[in-house]
């Protein structure tokens, strides 16, 4: 006969019994984390006290300072076109060279135009040549009528002679000048001191009069300026400052705010608002002694607007905000803390001016504050417990 049978249900009460082990374990587990979180939640209501960081409210001169988005456009930027047509004989500058007013770029053949200004020369000679003839003769027609000895036709001609020929000298003196000035325009001239951009040709190449692109780039570093964007929220205050200062400082720092360039002033405020952004725009102006705002590139302007004189200031983490605005959480004599709504002001990323609702020493909650209720009992954590003369650094 077999004996599988009886072992198959031996091995099939010690599975179960095991089993029932297993959740006996489990459920005593469930059972003491029950108790000892109804403990922990019966000693929180009877009012442990909670570890919290405080710093007391304090006054000291706060910068309003505005962060704006700006791009670095140069004072003057030209392009430089040939104003004559004919082939670049010299080029006087490299790349990249630093170049000042008055100083030749570029010199396009001027013989053509010199061979024309010598043939104007020489036609305005020969016709003043013939009016002061016809000047002499008018003024002998002119004795002669007087005493009956010609025609009055024939001087009334030699009149108009002269006239015609005073025409045609003003006539032969425009041809000259005009002349002149193309030969001075062979000589292409830097408009501004500045610095000259990459060259669109080289010498030999023929240009014409507005020919597209230009010859190259000339643009002013020093001083140069930033265009930003001011929202239409703030014009108000910085309109009240430019009224009562000639200028404003502003800083322009680099596009991820890590590196401050260059310090400058505002004095120019555009005379319209942007209807499709809200924004009206501002120039700044740097010296740039350094070069290192380049035109076209994005920079942060910080433009200091105001300072207030002695506000009283709380961190920024402490501010909350409920139903009925800011508030904070005030830590009083007795340990316990309480709530004071209050009116906030200005704020950075760190402080934040308390306009009403806080006196100046009380000490406010800044962390620690998720599981904090009125009247809750508290204590200082000693890391941020306040040293003397915190309260008026």
């Amino acid at each position: 006969m077999s004996t599988n049978p009886p072992a198959r249900s031996r091995y099939r009460i010690v599975w179960v019994v095991i089993g029932c082990v297993l959740l006996l374990l489990v459920g005593l587990r469930l059972f003491y984390t029950h108790s000892s979180s109804k403990k922990a939640h019966s000693s929180s209501a009877q009012g442990a006290p909670q570890a919290v960081a405080v710093v007391p409210a304090h006054r000291k001169d706060v910068p309003v300072i505005l962060q704006l988005l700006g791009t670095v456009v140069p004072i003057t930027n030209v392009t430089i076109t040939p104003r004559v047509n004919g082939h670049i004989l010299t080029v006087y500058y490299q790349e990249g060279q630093h170049v000042h007013r008055g100083d030749i770029l570029e010199l396009i053949d001027p013989r053509p135009y010199e061979a024309s200004l010598h043939q104007y020369e020489g036609t305005l000679t020969a016709d003043r040549a013939q009016l002061a003839r016809a000047r002499v003769d008018n003024a002998r027609y002119q004795r002669l009528i007087r005493q009956n000895s010609v025609a009055a036709m024939t001087a009334r001609d030699q009149e108009f002679t002269v006239q015609q020929l005073e025409g045609q000298v003003k006539v032969d003196e425009a041809n000259v000048r005009n002349a002149e000035l193309n030969v001075m325009y062979c000589h292409i001239i830097a408009p501004v001191d500045g610095r000259v951009g990459i060259r669109a040709l080289d010498a030999g190449n023929y240009v014409t009069v507005g020919q597209s692109g230009g010859l190259t780039t000339l643009t002013q570093m020093q001083p140069i300026s930033v265009i930003f964007t001011l929202p239409q929220n703030d014009l108000p205050s910085v309109q009240k400052q430019l009224r009562t200062h000639e200028s404003l400082p502003v800083e322009a720092w680099n596009s991820d705010n890590s590196q401050k360039l260059a310090s400058g002033t505002v004095k120019a405020l555009d005379s319209q608002i942007d209807t499709a952004t809200g924004t009206v725009r501002l120039r700044g102006i740097f010296a740039n002694e350094d070069e290192r705002l380049f035109p076209n590139e994005f920079v942060n302007a910080h433009l200091l607007v105001q300072t207030l004189q002695q506000a009283l200031i709380v961190p920024g983490s402490a501010v909350q905000t409920g139903p009925d605005g800011a508030f904070l959480y005030i830590v009083g004599k007795d340990m316990t803390v309480s709530i004071r709504t209050v009116k906030t002001g200005y704020s950075n990323d760190t402080d934040t001016v308390i306009q009403s609702g806080l006196q100046e020493g009380e000490k406010v909650v800044t962390d620690g504050i998720n599981h904090l209720r009125p009247g809750s009992k508290v204590f200082i954590a000693p890391s941020s417990a306040p040293t003397e003369g915190q309260a008026a650094p």
